[in-house]
């Protein structure tokens, strides 16, 4: 009876440890022109950009994160409002200065929507990274 008692607290770790991957629903990471991000950096940019609206603030000087009114028509797996926050190459999360032409877009529930580059884009429009159309 003793060795049961034992047992079970370290058999509910261990079941408890192997769901967490599960936790996960999707793999974030994109292509945006010919520039990858890994997941991480993308959750890393969609949550600074919603740390940063839920505070009423912006990155550095910038007016990041901002309305995205998504006149390119984009199908997006959540609905609006959104938001656009850039997403650096060089894996740093941006807090202010030069943009560069990759965004993360989120709706105002702080839900990832997708991701666009101004990258292949004629003017200031945007056109999707992998994995959005």
């Amino acid at each position: 009876m003793f060795a049961l008692k034992a047992f079970l607290p370290l058999a509910f770790l261990f079941t408890a440890s192997s769901c967490l991957p599960a936790l996960k629903e999707r793999d974030d990471s994109t292509t945006c022109g010919s520039t990858n991000y890994t997941g991480d950096e993308v959750d890393a940019a969609a949550s600074a950009a919603c740390s940063y609206y839920q505070s009423g603030t912006t990155a550095g000087d910038s007016t990041y994160p901002h309305t995205y009114n998504d006149y390119e028509g984009f199908t997006f797996p959540v609905s609006g409002p959104y938001l656009e926050f850039p997403i650096l190459s060089s894996g740093e999360v941006y807090s202010g200065g030069s943009p560069g032409p990759d965004r993360v877009v989120i709706n105002t529930s702080c839900q990832l929507a997708g991701d666009i580059t101004h990258t292949g884009a004629s003017g200031n429009d945007f056109v999707g990274c992998s994995g959005t159309s």
